[in-house]
Formats: structure tokens, sequence, C-alpha cells
């Protein structure tokens, strides 16, 4: 159960984290964006950085279990 509470508020974090960043560095940058723009911008990352984690993760299992004792 707990996986899931620190899966979920990861995932809660990094969206908000990514909202704020790109209201603050989109501007730097000369990138004029609405609100609704910013939203659908974050879940675009957060649904790369999901992608990205769960591949890794894959990634380092498979690797782990041709290592001794990898498969504990």
């Amino acid at each position: 159960m707990m996986s899931l509470v620190e899966a979920a508020t990861n995932v809660t974090v990094g969206y908000i984290l990514a909202i704020v960043t790109q209201i603050a560095v989109f501007p730097w940058f000369g990138i004029e964006a609405t609100l609704d723009a910013h939203l659908a911008i974050g879940v675009a990352f957060v649904g790369v950085s999901l992608a990205r984690g769960y591949l890794l993760r894959r990634l380092f299992v498979r690797l782990g279990k041709g290592l001794p004792g990898g498969d504990t």
C-alpha cells in the first residue's frame, strides 16, 4: 500500500513541479503560454517521466538477474 502512496505522491509532486518550473522558465525564453497550455504540457511531462521510470526499473531488474545474488 505504501508503494502506491509513494508512486501517487511522486506523480503529483512531479506534475506540480513541472507546472511551476514552466511558469518560471518559459518567459526567460520568450515563450508565452496560458495556464491551460501549462497544465497540458505538464501532463505530457508526467507521462514521459512515468514511462522513463518504468522502463528503467524493468531494465535494471533484468540486468540485476544476471548478477550473483541479483534475483532478490
